[in-house]
């Protein structure tokens, strides 16, 4: 992994407390996690869409050693994020809804786009089964609002000039915030297991948002097994 974007931090203290400067705009707590993490999905069995899992239920699931060891780490991960004043959300993903009608820029997650918000945050993922978000370098993406033949297409649909109230229309509709991979570039896996802390858009922020994007759901894949904050 290039230095200039991604740290490899090791504990979930550093993960919290390291600052993002440099260019560095995302931090990874690589893990290498002991669980069965499959058999917990499979006697979950969720489909469609997306479903939110609670304590209780998981630990009443009938599980194996193997199966309870996942479910422990499952849980111990949302208590350090909560004690960190944090609210993650533990989902099984059978598939992510898709924009029904993408037009120039479509806006759901299987596209690389940044997260925003209004405040100081940051964004917490960590895929424990199933296919992992994948991530974009800065140097290696375009705004898609700033490709001219999309910009083009955008202002037809929007029926407008290229002015502030434009731009504030491609803000409102979060057409600003999604990217193109330019030719040479090379995305990266987030992997299993792995913790990672990603830089958000927001007035202030010391760096450029981390770009990334939902991984595709093939048919007849498992569920997806994910934690964000």
């Amino acid at each position: 992994m290039p230095p200039y974007r991604i740290k490899i931090v090791h504990s979930f203290h550093e993960l919290v407390t390291t600052p993002f400067g440099d260019g560095i705009n995302a931090l990874c707590w690589q893990r290498s996690l002991e669980g069965d993490f499959k058999e917990v999905v499979e006697k979950l069995a969720t489909r469609d869409g997306i479903t939110t899992l609670e304590d209780e239920p998981l630990l009443n699931l009938p599980l194996s050693d193997a199966g309870k060891t996942a479910v422990k780490i499952l849980l111990e991960d949302q208590r350090l994020l909560r004690e960190h004043g944090l609210d993650p959300q533990l989902d099984c993903i059978d598939g992510y809804l898709r924009d029904a009608d993408p037009g120039p820029v479509p806006t759901d997650v299987y596209s690389f786009h940044a997260d925003s918000a209004t405040v100081e945050t940051d964004t917490y993922l960590c895929t424990y089964f199933g296919p992992s978000s994948e991530g974009i370098y800065n140097e290696e993406a375009q705004r898609k609002v700033d490709i001219p033949e999309i910009r083009s297409a955008l202002l037809q649909q929007y029926g407008g000039e290229d002015d502030a109230d434009f731009i504030e229309w491609l803000h409102d509709n979060c057409f600003d915030l999604h990217y193109a991979p330019l030719p040479e570039a090379k995305p990266y896996v987030f992997g299993f297991g792995n913790l990672w802390r990603v830089a958000v858009e927001y007035p202030g922020c010391p760096v450029p948002p981390c770009i990334h994007r939902a991984p595709e759901t093939q048919p007849g894949q498992p569920p997806r097994l994910l934690l964000i904050s």
